[in-house]
């Protein structure tokens, strides 16, 4: 008497067990697929830190000016100071080219 119900509650038991495998599976992918997607982003967060990182010691639109500003001046002092020791030079052509005529003579 107890027999087929015992029967029915088993085979019950292991249809849902069943049942619960099947229905789980998709479960298991979608879990090692959020996983993948979990670590894909920590690694692009990792990556996009960096980035920042190095952007805060790069000189901003400001600086860059200043910086070309400071250049163009700094060209020009380089320029008049060439023209000074062009006539420097020429001066000391000079003088020693008297001292060695003086010297001959």
């Amino acid at each position: 008497m107890i027999s087929p119900y015992l029967g029915l509650a088993l085979a019950i038991i292991a249809l849902l067990g069943h049942a619960k495998g099947f229905f789980s599976s998709g479960e298991k992918a979608l879990a090692a697929k959020q996983d993948k997607s979990e670590k894909a982003l920590i690694e692009h967060d990792r990556r996009i830190q960096r980035v920042e990182d190095e952007l805060k010691h790069l000189p901003d639109k400001d600086t860059v000016m200043e910086l070309k500003l400071a250049l163009a001046e700094l060209k020009g002092t380089v320029s008049a100071l060439g023209e000074t020791v062009g006539s420097v030079s020429r001066t000391v052509h000079r003088i020693d080219d008297y001292l060695r005529q003086e010297a001959k003579g």
